[in-house]
C-alpha cells in the first residue's frame, strides 16, 4: 500500500516538475530497495512490509533533522533548506502524528496492559508501542515518557 503511494507520489511529482519532490521520493525509494535487498532470504524475495517502511521513514527524517541541526551550527542555511523541505517531503508518507497528550496516554496505557512496574519492564513497553503505533509517534519521546510513568 504505502509502497504504491510512494510510486504515485514520484508519478504526480514528475508530471507536475516538481523536482525537490521527485528528488526527496527517488532518495525514499532508493532507501526502500536497500532495505528490500537487505531483507531478503533464500525463501522470500518479497519487499518489507509498511511497518518497516514507516520506520525507515522516521530514520530519514531523523538524519535530516540532525543534519540541519549541523548545517545551522555550520552556517549553511541553504543545505539546512534543502534537509527541511526533503522532511516536509517524507512526512507526506507518514500517518499524522500523535501530539504529547495523546502519546501521555498511550503511554500509561501501554504500561498498564503490559503490567510493568519498574524500568527493567520497559522493553515491552516499548515493544507494545511500537507495535501498536508505529509511524504515529516519536519513540524517543515516548522512551522518556515510559521513563517518568515508571519512575513516578
Amino acid at each position: 500500500m504505502l509502497r504504491e503511494k510512494l510510486n504515485d507520489a514520484l508519478k504526480e511529482a514528475m508530471r507536475a516538475r516538481d523536482m525537490a519532490s521527485v528528488g526527496a521520493i527517488r532518495l525514499i525509494l532508493a532507501k526502500l530497495k536497500e532495505v528490500d535487498i537487505a531483507a531478503r532470504t533464500e525463501t522470500s524475495r518479497e519487499g518489507v512490509p509498511d511497518d518497516r517502511i514507516l520506520s525507515m521513514l522516521q530514520g530519514m527524517i531523523k538524519q535530516r533533522n540532525e543534519s540541519v541541526v549541523l548545517y545551522e551550527k555550520g552556517n549553511r542555511p541553504e543545505l539546512a533548506e534543502k534537509e527541511k523541505a526533503e522532511i516536509a517531503v517524507i512526512e507526506r508518507f507518514l500517518p499524522q502524528q500523535m501530539d504529547e497528550a495523546a502519546m501521555a496516554a498511550a503511554v500509561r496505557e501501554a504500561v498498564a496492559s503490559a503490567g510493568a512496574k519498574t524500568i527493567k519492564d520497559m522493553g515491552g513497553v516499548m515493544a507494545a508501542l511500537k507495535a501498536r503505533y508505529a509511524g504515529q509517534m516519536d519513540f524517543a519521546k515516548a522512551s522518556a515518557t515510559v521513563k517518568k510513568v515508571l519512575a513516578g
